[in-house]
């Protein structure tokens, strides 16, 4: 009789040996993360995340990013429904509870990294991944230094609706200066809602030297200050063929800090949304002018001229940078200017790169904010938008 128990015993291990290769192989493939949500324990589902997300290690950094966001909101719903299907606990236990169950859960790590290694996420540390603290300073806007910088018509003259802001002799100024800019941002904040949110505090500096002109002592034409502090947020969706990727408002400030007649300056609200692709960036900036009084408004008409929105076109091709900035008045008739501004960079050495701009419109400075005339500059850039 004990040896007929042994025989069942044994016949009984035999037959349960194969289970766990069996249970192994009802998950669903790792390419189809969306059956992942079916599984009702933790373990074997959040092992489910884990393999259908590993597959995907192949792809290309953005688009293995992008990937990975899909489906961790496609997973995110799953378990919102069925949370929505199971017995209700009190509140207290049900904060605990989420707590517990996404203090690791690779859906919300893979929402947090969307877009990580796209063009804005280099730029503004989008991806919960690519974040790199707080107070490192970093590029803003281009770097350049434009030895020869040629204008169609000089401003000799620069006014303004204000009287108090019009110039009454003419300046002596030749066609040929040059001009460089400097433009840094750091991070002040980070993660300011979660593992979302950061606020910027960027600088820029763009000065006009009329180098070339002996005779008055080679001057500074014009020195335009532009400090701003910007809240950013990261965004994940599709529009067209393009991949939403951020988004931020701020306060800018920018002027000349010269004395009558000479001063111009202006404070905005700027909103700010971002898109990208394949070497390709989009962004899109509408703002709001914070009115002044007309007595102590150097400048009252200059959103009619230097615009109330403007939109930047990136596009990378190997070491080449081109850019195209386009900004408007948002008026019609006597109201309607703009400008554009092209510029392109190319390597030269290892660090040093050649840069070409040229611009035709209204408001190239502040001085000149209600003054057309078309530059072409050739110099050299440290530092272009990516």
């Amino acid at each position: 009789m004990k040896h007929l128990r042994h025989a069942h015993v044994s016949a009984l291990a035999a037959l349960l040996a194969p289970l766990p290769a069996l249970a192994q192989d009802a998950l669903p493939p790792p390419q189809d993360a969306s059956a992942c949500a079916s599984i009702a324990a933790d373990q074997p589902r959040l092992a489910c995340y884990d393999a259908a997300f590993r597959a995907r290690q192949s792809l290309p950094a953005v688009q293995q990013a992008d990937a990975a966001a899909a489906e961790a909101r496609e997973q995110l719903q799953a378990q919102k429904e069925l949370a929505k299907s199971q017995e209700k606990k009190d509140d207290d236990d049900k904060a605990a509870g989420k707590r517990e169950l996404y203090a690791n859960d690779p859906a919300r790590r893979a929402l947090a990294n969307a877009g990580k290694g796209s063009l804005l996420d280099s730029r503004w540390e989008l991806a919960k991944d690519s974040k790199l603290g707080v107070f490192n300073l970093r590029a803003y806007k281009p770097l350049y230094l434009l030895p020869a910088y040629w204008s169609s018509r000089p401003n000799k003259m620069p006014s303004s609706p204000n009287p108090a802001n019009t110039v009454t002799m003419p300046q002596d100024l030749k066609s040929v200066e040059a001009k460089y800019q400097i433009s840094l941002k750091t991070k002040v904040v980070q993660n300011l809602f979660g593992d979302n949110g950061d606020i910027w505090a960027a600088y820029t500096q763009t000065s006009h030297w009329q180098v070339y002109s002996p005779e008055i002592s080679r001057p500074f034409r014009e020195t335009n200050y532009e400090p701003e502090v910007m809240l950013v947020f990261r965004n994940s969706y599709k529009l067209g063929g393009w991949n939403g990727r951020m988004a931020s408002i701020g306060v800018n400030h920018q002027s000349n800090g010269r004395a009558d007649p000479l001063s111009r300056s202006w404070n905005r609200v700027v909103a700010s949304i971002g898109l990208d692709r394949e070497n390709w960036a989009l962004t899109v900036r509408p703002w709001y002018r914070i009115p002044e009084s007309w007595s102590d408004d150097n400048n009252p008409d200059i959103s009619d001229y230097m615009g109330r929105a403007d939109l930047l076109l990136v596009h990378t091709r190997g070491q080449q940078e081109f850019s195209l900035l386009a900004r408007h008045s948002l008026r019609s008739g006597d109201r309607s200017h703009g400008a554009v501004q092209f510029d392109w960079g190319f390597p030269l050495t290892h660090q040093l790169r050649g840069h070409v701009q040229v611009f035709d419109g209204y408001g190239e400075s502040m001085i000149d904010y209600n003054h057309r005339a078309t530059y072409i500059g050739l110099g050299v850039s440290l530092l272009e938008w990516f």
